[in-house]
């Protein structure tokens, strides 16, 4: 790395915790001020619970505007759900109290599983169907009649939030998600050339881990991003696709990146000058301010770099042994190859294109074309929904809400009802996370911690002092704050738990009297309602991250195997996009995991190399030039290569695939020197090599 680029890393966490940025604090006036007008329309409209349209600013409140768009469209789609879901439900029901709550833990069971099936927002919006309906029909509980009516001031409240916090975000010195998209796609760019400068010149092991695992971070957020500048700008939609192809070629550079890493051979005469030329090239790239101002100069020179990695290099004469592989050897020894020749510079020269590829991607979205993308057929590759971990979830959130509801029935304890609901919220929100346990906790801390402010403000200052302007008075400099830390990612789920339960604690109405012991009480079963929830994510049909780690390793080799057999050859954007997809899901487990994840997190990088080569090889069985015998070999190996993916599990010896592999490309080069013959061979060492580096990846699971 770079001193400049050290520094800032080093500065980053201190920057982000005492001073917040520009766009933070605009980002919490504009929130703030978002919440107060809408406190204000829910006033004016005389709504019993004016506090929900306050606090739905601050929950769909996001730094870009097309999050708070995306955000607030999907809690509109999950409040008429379960608003609708609450007026069939009582009205069906209502009549029998414990059969109402069975059926309505039954509904929550169900949309937390349908929201742990999908994705943010739309993941969002299914939870927030299910314990909307709790909210809804507990307290028509006895009265079923008035249903109707809270259902219909619920998803005012709710509308009258989304409105206020998606005009001001768009109208008010907005950050649209099309900059945010670019900005951090540059920033990637540079990370990139970073982390390959450290693979080319024997960088430190943690340092490129670390990067690795930003790269991939940022990689999903750009996903997200995709999905927010099209809700923002809809003439971002001919734009959509060219990141979702983008952020594929930016993991498949980083796989490059990884193999050279892996692979190097400082004494090899052919690659040596490709060697050097990329490790100038990203060290240039990355040390030169507003070097992505314009990326033409650069695009040229990685153009030039891939080309001459397709030239035919001058090939050793002496012949390698069979089981040598692509970084054994220098071109100094006699047992340098032609092979690992083709091998070395076939590696180098993806990683050119590649970077050239997300180079152009970046100028794609700088100056977009009207024209639509043209239609594409479907890939052969399906997306990955680890059901089983849905269902527990299900099962979590339906049980803890069932028991806590038949607990408040039988002691009839008023209060009981705030717990029941927060024991939903928390069960089927925070069910599909990663770490529930923690993200819990973190909401917990937040509230505890807006307990004594509400207090202060709801039971002591506000009954001295009515009126809206006091209101203002006192609590825009609480919120304010609690809106900074928002905009801080490592702040924010305490800092929006503070503020949505301040507000909730706070139920500021017109009329606001001093009476501490509804305050207290209603307190007391929210947070204790936090707590249960949390202590069923730790009893219940706990979760080990290892065996997810397992599943989403088992469906990227099921993903190769179907590369290797499906009649349908997919698109090589569309293998791209499914690897990193995959990758997202599995980061946040293998770092739960600690260092025993490590090699899971790797071998899922080096699964796209061998992903891509086995696509090289379906082209190559298509090419009529190509020999049938040879055509034959690939066939018989890729059929090889899906069994041992499918079938070999960890800690049994390897298949002969491997062997396979590099005796094919043996005789491939002992037969022919030509250049289209000599890739297969190359990418028929790759995939072994691969395969070899991560063993225990590339076998089948025990989950």
């Amino acid at each position: 790395m770079t001193w400049t680029r050290l520094k800032e890393l080093a500065e980053a966490p201190l920057s982000g915790l005492t001073q917040p940025t520009r766009s933070d604090w605009i980002f919490a006036l504009r929130t703030v001020s978002a919440g107060l007008i809408a406190l204000l329309v829910a006033y004016a409209l005389k709504l019993d619970h004016p506090q929900w349209a306050m606090m739905t600013v601050f929950i769909v409140a996001q730094p870009v505007a097309g999050m708070v768009l995306a955000k607030g469209f999907y809690r509109l789609l999950g409040t008429l759900a379960g608003g609708l879901a609450a007026i069939g439900i009582t009205s069906l029901f209502g009549a029998n109290p414990w059969l109402l709550v069975t059926v309505l833990a039954l509904w929550i069971g169900v949309c937390t599983l349908v929201s742990s099936l999908l994705r943010n927002p739309e993941a969002y919006g299914a939870a927030l169907a299910g314990y909307t309906a709790m909210i809804i029909s507990l307290p028509a509980l006895g009265q079923p009649h008035v249903v109707v009516d809270l259902a219909i001031a619920r998803c005012a409240e709710i509308v009258i939030g989304i409105v206020c916090a998606g005009v001001t975000s768009r109208l008010i010195l907005p950050k649209l998600a099309a900059d945010a998209i670019i900005s951090r796609l540059k920033r990637s760019i540079l990370d990139l050339a970073e982390y390959a400068g450290g693979a080319f010149s024997g960088g430190d092991p943690a340092s490129l881990a670390a990067l690795q695992r930003k790269l991939i971070t940022d990689a999903q957020t750009l996903a997200e991003m995709r999905t927010y500048a099209r809700l923002e700008a809809p003439s971002f939609a001919t734009r959509a696709h060219p990141v979702r192809r983008t952020i594929g070629q930016l993991l498949w550079a980083l796989s490059a990146a990884r193999a050279l890493h892996s692979h190097r051979a400082p004494k090899n005469a052919a690659l040596i000058p490709m060697r050097r030329d990329l490790k100038n090239f990203v060290g240039e790239l990355a040390a030169t301010p507003g070097a992505l101002d314009d990326t033409g100069p650069w695009v040229a020179r990685l153009d030039a770099i891939a080309a001459k990695a397709k030239e035919m290099p001058e090939l050793p004469k002496d012949k390698v042994p069979e089981d040598t592989g692509p970084g054994d050897t220098g071109p100094g020894d006699p047992g340098e190859d032609k092979v690992g020749t083709i091998t070395r510079l076939t590696i180098a020269g993806d990683f050119a294109e590649a970077l050239k590829q997300v180079m152009r991607g970046l100028e794609a979205l700088r100056s977009p074309v009207s024209r639509k993308s043209s239609e594409r057929s479907q890939p052969a590759l399906v997306v990955h929904r680890d059901y089983q971990a849905a269902c527990r979830n299900a099962v979590r959130a339906a049980l803890a809400t069932f028991l806590v509801a038949i607990f408040w029935l039988t002691t009839k304890w008023s209060e009981a009802a705030g717990t029941v609901i927060l024991v939903a919220v928390v069960s089927s929100l925070f069910a599909a996370r990663p770490d529930p346990v923690q993200s819990a906790w973190g909401f917990f801390t937040g509230t505890l911690l807006a307990l004594p402010f509400a207090f202060l403000v709801g039971q002591v200052a506000l009954p001295a002092l009515p009126g809206f302007g006091w209101f203002t008075l006192f609590v825009v400099p609480i919120l304010v704050p609690a809106a900074l830390g928002m905009a801080n990612p490592r702040h924010v789920g305490v800092a929006t738990a503070f503020a949505i339960n301040f507000l909730a604690f706070l139920s500021p109405h017109q009329q606001m009297i001093y009476d501490p012991g509804p305050f207290l009480a209603g307190s007391a079963s929210i947070l204790v309602g936090i707590l249960i929830a949390i202590g069923v994510f730790i009893v219940v049909l706990p979760a080990d991250p290892w065996v997810t780690v397992e599943r989403i390793s088992q469906a990227m080799r099921e993903d190769l195997a179907r590369l290797c057999l499906h009649e349908r050859i997919p698109r090589r954007s569309a293998f791209e996009s499914l690897a990193y997809d995959r990758i997202n899901q599995l980061m946040p487990q293998v770092q739960r995991t600690g260092r025993k994840g490590d090699p899971m997190l790797g071998g899922s990088i080096a699964a796209v190399t061998v992903g891509l080569e086995v696509l090289r090889l379906r082209q190559a069985q298509l090419n009529s030039a190509i020999a049938h015998e040879t055509v034959e070999s690939i066939g018989n190996f890729l059929r090889g290569l899906a069994r041992e993916l499918l079938f070999r599990r960890p800690g049994e010896p390897q298949t002969a695939t491997i062997a396979v592999a590099r005796q094919y490309a043996a005789n491939i080069a002992e037969r022919s020197n030509r250049l289209e013959m000599l890739q297969i061979a190359a990418s028929l060492r790759i995939i072994a090599a691969a395969m070899e580096d991560y063993p225990d990846f590339f076998a089948k699971g025990r989950a």
